[in-house]
């Protein structure tokens, strides 16, 4: 097995490649390269057969939904005092400084090459309204399982699988669930009924509710434990434990 550096795989993409890239990026020590849905099955092979790249294994299909990227009020771009701010304050809602503008979905595909021992990502933007894009089942076998779950959680269509269904819901399951816009509580539960003996279907029974950490960080130095008397102060790091509160 030779190892390709980084630095090589990224001028061999632009060599075998050249315009059909649109971006390449390294973060992390992996790259990254943005290619149009068009081009997938003719870059997804010259990756796969291609002497000096060889990518023959498909580790993953993932989906990215953009929808509303950049808008989040949680800034972890640095470790802060008002790192959890957002469970008590709110950014002003008209703050779209960060907004996202370009399609609202990303299919992405982690590849392997194993001879050359290293990782790539490929990524296409797919349109909002209907978000199709060719199977690479014909290239990665692996494909077919991925694929499915995509569609099930995303709503990706894979044009040319041969049987796109879903694989995680059950099959009379309304909406995709991992989509921005899905509701975290869902729309119906479903369960299994010993005396009818199948399953049936009934409204949610459990409150809807919103996710904000557990934990607030008022100040640098102190943390305060939401629906706790016990507060802990600086001191806790020499294993004190501070004054109740």
């Amino acid at each position: 097995m030779a190892n390709l550096s980084v630095n090589s795989l990224i001028e061999k993409l632009g060599q075998v490649f050249g315009d059909s890239l649109n971006r390449c990026e390294q973060d992390f020590g992996e790259v990254t390269i943005e290619i149009n849905k068009d081009d997938l099955l003719t870059v997804a092979t010259q990756l796969r057969d291609h002497d000096d790249l060889k990518f023959e294994q498909l580790m993953d299909v993932t989906v990215v939904d953009y929808s509303t990227y950049g808008q989040d009020e949680w800034s972890t771009d640095e470790a802060s005092s008002a790192g959890f701010s957002r469970g008590r304050e709110n950014l002003d809602p008209l703050d779209a400084r960060k907004a996202w503008s370009r399609e609202r979905f990303a299919v992405v595909y982690h590849l392997q090459s194993i001879i050359y021992n290293q990782r790539l990502r490929v990524k296409c933007f797919v349109k909002e309204n209907r978000p199709t894009i060719d199977s690479v089942l014909n290239v990665w076998n692996s494909a077919n399982w991925f694929e499915r779950e995509a569609f099930d959680l995303f709503g990706i269509l894979f044009v040319g699988h041969p049987d796109l269904r879903r694989i995680l819901t059950d099959y009379g399951f309304i909406g995709h669930p991992f989509r921005k816009d899905f509701p975290l509580i869902g729309n119906v539960e479903l369960r299994y009924d010993a005396k009818q003996k199948r399953c049936v279907y009934e409204p949610v029974s459990i409150e809807p509710r919103v996710l904000v950490p557990r934990v607030i960080r008022a100040e640098k130095e102190e943390i305060v434990y939401v629906g706790s008397a016990d507060k802990v102060d600086g001191s806790a790091k020499s294993g004190q434990k501070g004054k109740a509160s």
